[in-house]
């Protein structure tokens, strides 16, 4: 499989000239843009697997910037910024952001951050599931391992990367409970550390894309004090 090839989207040049060094150091192909509208512009022009996106840039910023480019496009988001507090993160991720990093960041922490998304994106597999058909289905839910697809009802719903595999670990185990930290750990592939909320923001998204009523879901169940189950049917 060809190498990576990734967007640095930053109005810092010495800061995006660094993550261009790193990241091409790591043997990735690296493209870079100075605010959202020359981002989009380069996502058109050029097949990108990844992503990183500051967020205060100027003509567009990077949560909207992320918007945009999840109305057509699915590819891992790492969302770089300054600020480091819990409801901005939460705000990225929402966003549709699959990945958050704080400035000034480790290189170490941002090239491993890079390899895990890319690991799911690049190279979705099994994990270890016990059900290898490939296609599950719950209820009128259906997900398509072969084309890395979800139906409802028949009609396809957008994931991204983060969250079509925690609907294949789910979906493949349902009725079984994880904890927040059991569903990071094998989504994310890394050790867990306060990713309650992380998690959280995830959960909240796939339910507004799969249940009617998000507020009761049907299929994406909350076990109090536990985890996240896919309700068996």
């Amino acid at each position: 499989m060809e190498q990576a090839r990734i967007l640095v989207v930053d109005d810092d040049k010495e800061i995006a000239n660094a993550i261009d060094k790193l990241l091409t150091m790591e043997g990735y192909e690296v493209i870079k843009a100075y605010n959202g509208m020359e981002a989009l512009d380069a996502l058109v022009a050029n097949n990108v697997q990844l992503i990183i996106l500051d967020v205060m840039m100027p003509k567009l910023d990077g949560l909207s910037t992320t918007l945009k480019i999840r109305e057509k496009k699915n590819i891992p988001i790492i969302i770089l910024s300054a600020k480091s507090e819990d409801s901005d993160k939460i705000l990225g991720l929402s966003m549709g952001a699959d990945d958050y990093v704080t400035k000034p960041f480790n290189p170490q922490e941002l090239v491993a951050r890079v390899k895990s998304q890319l690991r799911r994106y690049m190279y979705l597999g099994d994990m270890g599931n016990i059900n290898h058909s490939s296609q599950i289905v719950v209820g009128s839910i259906c997900l398509n391992k072969d084309a890395k697809e979800l139906l409802v009802d028949g009609e396809p719903v957008k994931l991204t990367p983060t969250e079509y595999k925690i609907m294949e670990l789910l979906m493949t185990h349902a009725g079984v409970v994880f904890s927040a930290e059991q569903i990071y750990e094998r989504v994310w592939q890394e050790p867990a550390y306060s990713v309650e909320n992380t998690v959280m923001v995830h959960i909240r998204r796939i339910r507004e894309k799969i249940e009617i009523n998000p507020k009761e879901p049907k299929y994406l169940k909350v076990v109090w004090g536990i985890g996240y189950k896919i309700e068996k049917y």
